[in-house]
């Protein structure tokens, strides 16, 4: 007996999604809940489980097609006198979260402050198991337009006048959602250079006396999350069908991650319920579970506000576009080691300009000062986060 296998729906409202990589050939035996594929969503890659146990009998789609929801992939040789099936499979898929131990990031990279051993992680539907590994994941295939002539790089590598990458995935939902929220939400930027000297020594501290992992990073978050509790404007969303304003009583703070798929978004949950070293470990984890292309639909959506750290690209300042349905979202520029203003006189002190966009709907030019320089004041004197707690 052979049966169909559609993709689906895999609970993130999409009707489509990339078939990265197959990891079963035709004639090959397979259990049940075995991971036959490697499927790419707007949000996440994660691991198609087969619903059946049987002999792979044809694959329909090719890797690198983006294929509808509802559309066969796979066919499957069951045994009719013993079928092993999960009923209903297209339904009963839903994306269930991550776990595993976070892997710190790199500093090189934007939101990589924290350096320790990686750590796998599993991204598993739900009603079918645990993911199993099955190799290194192929690089998506590109097209290119050969030279006429071959061009000669420096490494002596030859390279194609031109190469044309189809725009689907991630890049895909994040042009949609910059472009939605560039000419949506009325933008304005503001900017703020601040002495973190004291921050930085703190960290040092902290880092010494407690064999602590905080990060500046981290830091900053912190200063973000106890500012927006004293500007709650800031910590809002505008409802246009509803025609409200809905201001938060929590912070889902997202964290922006360059990730080779592009630019994501995931956000931590009540993060501002957080201790210093709980949110550096949860901004670690965030940061290397978006790397390896296993976030989860869930955590990237329902963020409140966010942070972008420019900073380590070697860039002062930048006007960041909100992330839609957000109000605000702050960037972290270089850290500089530059004269100033100390005590009454010059010093060489460390400076980092941050940078802070808003929807002009939701927030005044006076409550987007506010939380700047609220920041800016925790982050020039740590201790005076007493007088605002």
């Amino acid at each position: 007996m052979t049966r169909d296998f559609l993709l689906p729906d895999l609970g993130e409202g999409l009707t489509e999604s990339e078939l990265v990589a197959w990891h079963v050939a035709v004639g090959q035996l397979v259990e049940l809940n075995q991971p036959i594929a490697e499927v790419e969503t707007a949000k996440a890659i994660v691991q198609l489980p087969s619903p059946f146990a049987g002999v792979i009998a044809q694959l329909y789609v090719e890797e690198g097609s983006t294929v509808a929801v509802g559309t066969p992939i796979v066919a499957f040789e069951l045994d009719e006198l013993e079928p092993t099936v999960v009923e209903d499979a297209p339904q009963a898929i839903a994306v269930a979260e991550a776990v595993a131990e976070p892997e710190p990031a790199a500093d090189a990279e934007p939101v990589q402050d924290v350096a320790d051993a990686p750590v796998e992680r599993n991204s598993v539907l739900v009603g079918y198991g645990p993911r199993v590994e099955t190799g290194v994941r192929p690089e998506r295939k590109r097209h290119s337009v050969p030279a006429s002539e071959p061009v000669i790089a420096k490494t002596s590598d030859a390279r194609p006048r031109e190469t044309r990458i189809p725009i689907r995935g991630v890049r895909k939902a994040t042009a949609d959602a910059m472009v939605r929220s560039a000419f949506t939400a009325p933008h304005v930027t503001e900017f703020l250079t601040v002495d973190v000297t004291a921050t930085l020594e703190l960290i040092e501290h902290l880092r010494e006396k407690s064999n602590s992992k905080v990060t500046l990073l981290a830091v900053v978050s912190k200063a973000l999350c106890i500012a927006v509790r004293r500007n709650p404007s800031l910590n809002s969303s505008w409802d246009d069908s509803a025609g409200e304003i809905v201001e938060f009583g929590y912070v889902n703070l997202g964290i922006a991650v360059a990730t080779p798929r592009g630019l994501l978004v995931p956000n931590i949950r009540d993060a501002d319920a957080m201790g210093l070293a709980e949110l550096t470990t949860s901004i670690s984890d965030l940061a290397e579970t978006a790397r390896n292309g296993t976030t989860t639909a869930v955590s990237l959506t329902g963020g409140t506000i966010s942070i972008s750290n420019v900073g380590v690209f070697g860039v002062d300042a930048g006007t960041p576009i909100v992330n839609p349905g957000e109000a605000a979202i702050l960037a972290m520029g270089a850290v500089r080691r530059e004269p100033r203003e100390h005590n009454g006189e010059i010093a060489l002190r460390d400076a980092m300009t941050l940078s802070l966009s808003f929807d002009h709907r939701l927030v005044d030019g006076e409550q987007g000062s506010r939380l700047l320089t609220d920041i800016g004041a925790i982050l020039t004197n740590p201790g005076v986060v007493l007088a605002m707690v």
